[in-house]
């Protein structure tokens, strides 16, 4: 039990070192955002944030229901 925990332990260390190996070693290094809404990808295909789009379906459905 403690060996399985030990071997976890410094595989989520080594996880972590090569995360931060981007933020310590690169000029100006940050982490890109994970937000759709930042992605120019998802903004070329049409793909919002699933809020945007329950925002967007709702205004729909009252101009619908005003005509």
């Amino acid at each position: 039990m403690i060996e399985t925990l030990l071997i976890t332990t410094l595989i989520i260390a080594i996880c972590m070192a090569f995360l931060l190996v981007k933020v310590l070693f690169k000029r100006n290094g940050e982490f890109s955002s994970q937000h759709i809404h930042d992605s120019q990808a998802m903004k070329d295909r049409g793909i919002h944030c699933v809020l945007d789009q329950d925002r967007e379906m709702r205004n729909q459905k009252r101009l619908k229901l005003k005509s």
